[in-house]
């Protein structure tokens, strides 16, 4: 019978080094660690965003979201909150320490053209 830690087992390990299975999960850590951070990094649009951008019928490109990510990481640069960034002829509210686009709207549909509760303003 093979032993594990010294105790006798009715099979035989695939591995029985314990070095190399904590090789193993450090590793895959690492990697987890990695793939997590980049998911914690992207931009995430909140409900009421979702149907605001359905509703006005707006259509965002990869290189949109790609250009609101990288404004996102700029106002965090500078300490901003509550964020409006302008990309193109629309306007996003976006929190930045949660990365969150809280609602959008297209400047030619906003009535009295009022954005509260910012702290900043990004041109895209």
């Amino acid at each position: 019978m093979a032993e594990i830690n010294g105790i006798s087992v009715p099979f035989i390990p695939i591995e029985t080094s314990v070095e190399l299975s904590s090789k193993k999960i450090q590793n895959n850590s690492g990697r987890f660690s990695s793939v997590f951070q980049e998911e914690l990094d992207k931009i995430k649009f909140s409900n009421h965003a979702l149907k605001r951008l359905e509703s006005r019928n707006i259509q965002l490109s990869e290189s949109n979201i790609n250009k609101i990510q990288h404004a996102v990481e700029k106002a965090e640069l500078k300490g901003a909150k509550d964020s409006l960034i302008m990309l193109d002829a629309t306007a996003y509210v976006v929190n930045i320490p949660n990365r969150t686009v809280v609602t959008a709207i297209e400047l030619n549909e906003a009535n009295e053209n009022i954005f509260t509760n910012i702290d900043s303003v990004v041109f895209t």
